[in-house]
């Protein structure tokens, strides 16, 4: 290795090791200092302070999916439409056209969504 390489990726790599360290560091020392007496209670699942009740393997309904499916659809948009305008300009014809296509694909998951009834909130 070069000493440009390591001068440009060795302070990640540090950074890196020290993370790693401090975590393991932290696993051990709570697992040494912790206390480990089991009992009902802890080995019961946790679910917001409330004693689960029926089956953890009842189905769902698929409108949750659908509306994960639509946040999704919704935080996408705007991770990419924020730098596309800031670089609009530049990008000219070429990032329009792009993005006039990437607005397609996401009308057709909308209409898809529409379709599957996702936007029904009245349900």
């Amino acid at each position: 290795m070069n000493s440009n390489y390591l001068d440009s990726y060795g302070s990640l790599l540090l950074m890196f090791v020290l993370a790693m360290g401090l975590a393991g560091a932290l696993v051990v020392v709570s697992t040494l200092v912790g206390r480990h007496k089991r009992s009902r209670e802890k080995d019961e699942p946790y679910e917001c302070g409330i004693h689960p009740t029926g089956d953890a393997r009842a189905p769902i309904s698929v409108q949750f999916y659908m509306v994960a499916l639509l946040f999704i659809l919704f935080d996408i948009e705007a991770i990419f439409l924020y730098p596309w305008a800031l670089v609009y300009r530049q990008l000219q014809v070429f990032g329009f056209v792009e993005m006039l296509l990437y607005i397609i694909i996401l009308l057709a998951g909308y209409i898809f969504l529409w379709k599957k009834g996702a936007l029904d909130w009245n349900r």
